[in-house]
């Protein structure tokens, strides 16, 4: 009897086969030949067989957002995204004739949880990232990642820093707060010429970045605010900070910040009998956000990039999504896109070696349903920048 094993990553293959059963010590020259004939048999079908299975084998890529806490509806958006994307790209026969398989990680907009999240990714063996939401978070995961040589593309961070000072492995498909901040200081010195501004922020990456690229532009414009403070994240009453900006006759407040707080302090304004305007950034793409606010929220503006929602090309994905009675807003489509983009580099690079990704992604020309994107040599996405949303009446649109 002659037992042969062969081993792969994620197989066994043992093969047993047996001699002439009469003749076990002397073997006559046709006995030997046909045994050698059987092993080579033997090899050569288990390496077929070898062949076949890793031309087979999954693709395990990942999304990385806030699924659990304060901002869990942007992780919903996510993962919905993602969920989609991967099983229309499975549908249509996967990357390179390989099944994506998803994983769906929570990082809860916390730097340290960030990083377990990138480390248990490296761990899982997946090989791209379409993430994190949070720049805080998105900026001390790339470290790792770019350690490990693992591709990541955000579809929501907007701090610069995030492709100024990451690796050439970190890419974005939305845009940065320096422009964001440029677009909204621009509109408030033309909209609100003479009126009294506050700026507000939370302190976090983004919020905190934001607010300072909107101040830098306004006072790039000559217009100074009245009042810059801060504020805590997660907080339930913002009551004496609205009497603040109340008493200090603000008209408008420019917030870096997140929907959650936005939307209790201009609820605790109107409480007061005050109704100033409130401008605020990305964050606030949502309808969780008029379901803290009431009427109150009637009116807020925020900037955002081109709804993709409106792309021709998107159309049929949206109806499927509505179809499911689920809003595909905020960041739903831009982790679609962001997933479309990868795998089409994949099957550019012939790989998912990350050195072979990265140089495709830089080639540009992804067909998605973000519309035809690119990017420039430090990850940033070349797409139109950002426009000004205003709510009404429980829904967002344009601004006119």
């Amino acid at each position: 009897m002659e037992e042969m094993t062969i081993s792969g990553k994620d197989h066994l293959i043992v093969v047993t086969s047996a001699t002439h059963g009469m003749m076990p010590r002397k073997f006559t020259e046709s006995t030997e030949r046909e045994t050698g004939t059987m092993r080579t048999f033997i090899i050569t079908l288990a390496a077929t067989m070898l062949a076949a299975t890793a031309a087979t084998a999954d693709i395990h890529i990942a999304t990385a957002g806030p699924m659990t806490g304060q901002y869990a509806s942007f992780g919903e958006q996510m993962r919905r995204g993602a969920e989609m994307a991967v099983a229309d790209i499975n549908a249509a026969g996967g990357v390179l004739g390989q099944k994506l398989v998803l994983h769906v990680e929570d990082d809860a907009c916390d730097p340290k949880q960030a990083v377990a999240v990138a480390n248990k990714a490296i761990s899982d063996g997946v090989v791209f990232v379409a993430g994190h939401f949070c720049s805080g978070s998105s900026i001390p995961a790339s470290k790792v990642y770019e350690e490990e040589g693992l591709v990541q593309i955000s579809p929501a961070s907007t701090n610069p820093k995030l492709t100024e000072e990451g690796g050439p492995n970190v890419f974005r498909t939305c845009g940065r707060d320096d422009q964001q901040g440029t677009v909204a200081g621009n509109y408030i010195a033309d909209k609100f010429k003479g009126k009294t501004t506050a700026i507000l922020h939370d302190k976090t990456a983004y919020g905190k970045g934001l607010a300072d690229e909107t101040r830098k532009q306004l006072h790039k414009l000559g217009i100074k605010e009245a009042l810059y403070e801060a504020y805590s994240a997660g907080e339930k009453d913002y009551s004496a900070m609205v009497s603040k900006l109340k008493n200090a006759g603000v008209d408008v407040i420019y917030l870096g910040g997140y929907y959650t707080e936005g939307g209790l302090i201009i609820r605790q304004a109107h409480e007061q009998g005050y109704a100033p305007q409130l401008i605020a950034g990305d964050a606030f793409m949502t309808e969780e956000y008029w379901k803290i606010t009431g009427a109150a929220g009637e009116g807020t503006l925020m900037t955002f990039s081109p709804d993709p929602r409106k792309n021709t090309v998107a159309l049929p994905i949206v109806e499927r999504f509505r179809k499911d009675g689920y809003e595909p807003e905020g960041y739903t489509l831009y982790t679609y896109g962001t997933i479309q983009t990868w795998g089409q580099a994949v099957t550019r690079a012939g790989s998912v070696d990350s050195g072979k990704v990265i140089a495709e992604l830089h080639k540009g020309g992804f067909e998605t349903v973000l519309g035809k994107i690119g990017f420039d040599a430090k990850g940033d996405v070349t797409a139109p920048g950002y426009v000004f949303y205003r709510w009404k009446d429980g829904t967002y649109d344009y601004a006119e």
